[in-house]
């Protein structure tokens, strides 16, 4: 059955693969994006030449726009049966580093922006007792890592999003999943979209060379093994047409996509849960 799907950020990477893979599987995809008549014109009119694609502009961090982007949806097709949120941005740096002002920025786009497109569908799809939200974090969001503190913690409160609403929403026939990515080559990882880094330049030289060789020993280990194991982006947009194509009530609250995790990720959330249905009997 053809779905309607709400995607954010579908300039590039992933969520440019979701439109295409989506597109083509016969679901009417609204592909969220910024710019459409700027600087993202070329990419929209591709998009837009595709079957059941409609393009539309959406700034993640403007609930006016994303409300905007919702309401025309649902005057023009009466529903929106699934939210993928993909839309982010990376960043690095030693935490000490960052301004608040970088942080908050960070939590802007990555955190309150899937509270906004949450706010904006959930009515409609209280209304209509159905719904499906995918939500892109991280194959590290369920722990940390040096120099991506900020960008890990913003994915980690999503994965807390996910977890959470997956039982406030229950009731009204809306499931809840983050897809957990590893290291993939798309414009957030290649250097081509510019992240939300540590700015305070005399920090970082009053840390120097040796938080400089861990960074790039750190980078070159993660960025080492995405052309090992040749990392393909297509695999998180297959993961999306899975699980948007699952039966109800069949579907993960966590689905990792990890090659180079080799299993430990899946073994991570299953002991989480694990632990999380012993702790609950003790508070029950």
């Amino acid at each position: 059955m053809s779905s309607i799907i709400l995607i954010t950020g579908t300039s590039t990477g992933f969520g440019k693969l979701m439109t295409i893979t989506l597109s083509g599987a016969g679901h009417t995809v609204i592909a969220g994006m910024r710019g459409i008549t700027g600087k993202n014109a070329e990419v929209a009119k591709e998009l837009s030449a595709l079957p059941h694609v409609e393009v539309v502009e959406l700034e993640i961090t403007s609930e006016e726009s994303i409300q905007k982007a919702v309401d025309q949806t649902l005057e023009k097709y009466g529903k929106i049966d699934v939210l993928i949120n993909n839309a982010a941005v990376t960043g690095y740096g030693l935490l000490e580093a960052y301004s608040i002002e970088q942080v908050k920025n960070m939590f802007d786009v990555n955190f309150l922006s899937v509270l906004r497109t949450y706010q904006a569908v959930l009515p409609s799809m209280r209304q209509n007792k159905n719904g499906l939200i995918i939500n892109i974090t991280s194959g590290a969001s369920g722990h940390t890592l040096p120099f991506m503190i900020p960008y890990l913690s913003s994915k980690f409160g999503v994965e807390s999003i996910t977890e959470g609403m997956q039982e406030e929403l229950r009731d009204y026939g809306i499931e809840n999943v983050s897809i957990q990515p590893g290291v993939y080559p798309t414009e957030m990882n290649n250097g081509s979209k510019s992240g939300i880094n540590a700015d305070k330049q005399e920090i970082i030289e009053e840390y120097g060379d040796a938080a400089a060789q861990k960074f790039n020993a750190l980078g070159a280990g993660l960025f080492g093994k995405m052309s090992a194991f040749d990392m393909n982006p297509q695999v998180i947009a297959d993961g999306v047409l899975k699980l948007v194509n699952m039966e109800k009530g069949t579907r993960p609250l966590r689905m990792p996509l990890d090659a180079i995790a080799e299993g430990t990720d899946i073994e991570f959330i299953n002991a989480r849960a694990e632990i999380k249905s012993r702790w609950l009997e003790k508070y029950s």
